[in-house]
């Protein structure tokens, strides 16, 4: 595995030298994050479908594992068990606006990964960066177990564990295990662990940090990067469960679903489960002895046992939901955590809105009322006082602090940009559609992909690496 060892060792010294100043050093963690062996287990597939041009790159890298949608370009990078989903790049002629200016794309938008190592992490949706918006460029990052980079570009950057960046552009950053970043531009910072930060220059700002105790019983990492904590130990019981899909070509898929749904191949159906017409469940997703009504999704890593979905919830990248009620238009943010010890333990209202990076971690029954959004730490009914507001009252907010939430500017537009976002996942999703009226979305573009399995090489100083290749453009 001799070429393995030297492109760890490339990718290392490409982000120390832009983050050793900032106290991270990654050498250690990409020596140990991942059992070289682990490299050769796991297929790469590189999903086909009549929507999604089939274009990709990829040179000098291993790609154990990783899922493709669209157009891809990877180069001396290592992927592990991660997915790249390019399903909503944007196409050469779109209009994209940034701060009021429009401009045209003078070609279809790639995912280019360079210099880079990615570990479980979701990658997903088109970039915000002005520089060039026909290239979403993920160049000198280290991405740790369960990170998400939605709609973000990144330039020597460090996620840790669990962590979230999304809608940004971010360079030369530490984002801490767990924290949330949609930020606008961002640059030379060290976002302490568990921070959940939105702002929007000039216009709102949101934060919450979690206590450094409290995280620590969640999910921590050490300098090696070895992870402990609850979420670590929640997923690790699941993942022998994924094991034989990585392993095979064609894994059974699963059939009892609703009209105009998809169940991807590649995720866990266990027990007595409901998927209705028009959900969505994606690969990577395990559930079990739950229902998802009509119009639901649940994205990559989620995990949803036990659980009721009256219809049209979406379960964002990485949450978990488990003996947890929702009522109908509930939204449930990346990496959120719903914890109930028994079946409808915790119950959300319609048209609630629980933020990302949320733990519920219930000791009693809690009941979230409709219309609220909730965030923060929650064990018992008693902590909504100070980490749930009802969205009106937030919509009518310009200055506030609740427990270890702060907020300043416009409450409206903070809640309305909300709301749009939620409106378009459901509208992107296939949520609405009914044969005739309403947008095709993923649930239904996606229902009669083909998958181009790749192997790495299993011999010699090339192995654990993947041969190069290029189809389309």
């Amino acid at each position: 595995m001799e070429r393995l060892e030297e492109l760890l060792e490339h990718i290392a010294t490409r982000v120390n030298v832009n983050l050793a100043h900032m106290g991270i050093d990654v050498v250690p963690i990409l020596k140990n994050a991942i059992p070289r062996e682990r490299h050769l287990l796991f297929y790469a597939f590189y999903a086909l479908t009549n929507d999604h041009p089939v274009s990709f790159r990829f040179i000098n890298s291993s790609l154990g594992g990783t899922y493709f949608l669209g157009r891809t370009l990877v180069e001396n990078s290592v992927l592990y068990k991660s997915d790249i989903r390019g399903d909503e790049l944007k196409r050469k002629g779109d209009v994209v606006e940034f701060g009021g200016i429009k401009t045209r794309l003078f070609s279809d938008e790639v995912i280019r990964i360079l210099n880079s190592y990615l570990v479980k992490t979701l990658v997903h949706n088109h970039s915000k960066n002005p520089e060039i918006p026909e290239v979403f460029k993920i160049l000198n990052t280290v991405a740790m177990h369960y990170s998400n980079i939605h709609g973000t570009t990144t330039e020597s950057v460090f996620l840790g564990p669990f962590a979230t960046v999304d809608f940004a552009y971010i360079k030369n950053c530490v984002v801490g295990e767990f924290a949330y970043v949609q930020a606008d531009g961002v640059s030379r910072q060290v976002i302490e662990p568990g921070r959940v930060w939105v702002r929007h220059k000039g216009v709102f700002e949101f934060n919450y940090v979690f206590p450094r105790e409290v995280l620590r019983k969640y999910v921590s990492m050490d300098e090696n990067g070895t992870l402990s904590g609850e979420f670590f130990q929640h997923t690790s019981k699941r993942e022998e469960d994924f094991v034989p899909l990585y392993s095979a070509v064609w894994p059974e898929p699963f059939e009892a679903k609703g009209r105009d749904s998809y169940v991807s191949p590649y995720s866990v159906i266990k027990g007595d489960c409901v998927i209705g017409d028009n959900a969505l469940v994606a690969q990577r997703v395990h559930i079990e002895n739950s229902v998802m009504g009509k119009g639901s999704n649940a994205q990559e890593n989620c995990h949803i046992s036990n659980s009721i979905y009256d219809g049209f919830d979406i379960t964002a990248h990485g949450a978990k939901v488990i003996n947890t009620h929702l009522a109908k238009n509930v939204f449930v943010g990346f990496n959120a955590f719903l914890h109930g010890r028994k079946p409808e333990h915790i119950t959300v209202g319609r048209n609630s809105i629980v933020m990302p990076h949320t733990i519920i971690d219930s000791d009693e029954p809690i009941a979230i009322p409709d219309n609220s959004l909730v965030w923060g730490l929650i064990t018992r009914q008693a902590d909504l006082s100070t980490q749930c507001i009802d969205l009106d009252d937030m919509a009518r907010a310009d200055n506030l602090a609740m427990g270890n939430m702060t907020f300043t500017g416009n409450g409206k537009a903070f809640v309305d940009a909300f709301k749009v976002r939620i409106e378009h996942i459901l509208e992107a999703n296939g949520a609405y559609y009914d044969g005739t009226k309403g947008t095709r979305g993923h649930a239904q573009q996606i229902q009669d992909a083909c998958y181009n399995i790749l192997q790495p090489f299993q011999s010699g100083p090339e192995r654990g690496m993947y041969p190069p290749m290029t189809i389309g453009e």
